[in-house]
């Protein structure tokens, strides 16, 4: 992977080795004192909110006695592979090994979670945003997914930053920027504070909709114009279906969540501009396949464990601030 780096770039503070039972998903919150875990089969301790490696998710609550009592038992259609929660609205996002994200609201004496609504993609990690009401999945596929839930228009924004599947986001609520880490060691920092666009829908053509030949199953305008059929691409700009050599160019589209070079034809390839050429996001190596990470806003720093068995513990106000 081509690392760009901006700027500056985060500080390694110090490394901790970890044992094997180390949490492999830890979220606190701070405001109801609970715990988001995510445990190795052989490790229990006491979460309020727990996804246990069957179908069901638990939600546990804090008696007067200081000890945990089961409240809600709810099954689900697929294992549970992340969770994100918001104290303030109650809402409970649920990832699932089947590619869906589940939406719960949890009732304010949390002994019932009623059903909002499912998203379909590869879900690896999720993360809510409570003041743009937009909520971030990471995928298997090595994309982030941006959900718009608070304005109501169904949109969804993918980032294109990584080279393996995603497997932990954090995002920055006072500078609106969104941190994700992957498999391949990338810690990439997105700047959300521009106006992004949607990818278009591919088009489905029987010709390159540029010089009009004709793809390798469209028989018949083969035979009729005694050429051979070329195979179909897609411009990632327009959706429209072309021929290779009227996309021979590549360009990234930052806004468009393509910080990398993609496919485009060669109108569009003349029709972006500079500006929109610049990157929106910050590309580190951290050294190590992360697995978790926990950002602490007030400090700035960003605790990364990986699959060697290493927590590393980042300065980040060089890139956050």
């Amino acid at each position: 992977m081509s690392i760009w780096r901006g700027p500056s770039s985060p500080t390694l503070l110090q490394d901790y080795p970890v044992p094997w039972w180390f949490p492999q998903s830890i979220l606190q919150l701070r405001n109801l004192s609970l715990r988001v875990l995510s445990l190795p089969d052989r490790v229990w301790k006491n979460p309020v909110l727990r996804q246990w490696p069957s179908l069901t998710v638990r939600v546990w609550l804090k008696r007067d006695s200081g000890q945990y009592w089961p409240s809600i038992y709810h099954v689900m259609p697929s294992p549970c592979s992340c969770m994100s929660f918001n104290p303030e609205t109650r809402r409970l996002s649920i990832g699932l090994d089947n590619g869906t994200i589940s939406e719960f609201i949890l009732s304010e004496d949390y002994n019932k979670m009623t059903p909002v609504k499912n998203y379909q993609g590869g879900v690896t990690a999720l993360c809510w945003d409570p003041v743009q009401q937009v909520l971030f999945s990471g995928s298997s596929d090595h994309s982030v997914i941006m959900w718009n839930i608070g304005g109501r228009k169904g949109t969804a924004i993918e980032l294109q930053g990584h080279n393996d599947k995603v497997q932990a986001l954090s995002y920055a609520q006072h500078t609106r920027q969104l941190i994700s880490c992957g498999g391949d060691g990338g810690i990439v920092v997105w700047n959300m504070d521009v106006e992004r666009q949607e990818t278009p829908e591919w088009l489905d053509s029987d010709s390159c909709q540029k010089c009009d030949q004709p793809f390798f199953w469209n028989f018949k305008q083969m035979w009729d114009s005694k050429k051979i059929g070329l195979r179909q691409h897609h411009c990632r700009k327009c959706g429209k279906a072309v021929c290779g050599k009227c996309s021979s160019k590549r360009s990234p589209i930052p806004l468009m969540g393509f910080e990398f070079e993609v496919r485009v034809c060669d109108s569009c390839h003349e029709a972006i501009t500079d500006e929109e050429r610049a990157p929106t996001a910050t590309f580190h190596d951290s050294k190590h396949n992360i697995v978790h990470v926990h950002f602490d806003a007030t400090r700035g720093w960003l605790l990364t464990s990986g699959t060697d068995k290493v927590i590393k513990l980042w300065d980040m106000t060089p890139v956050v601030s």
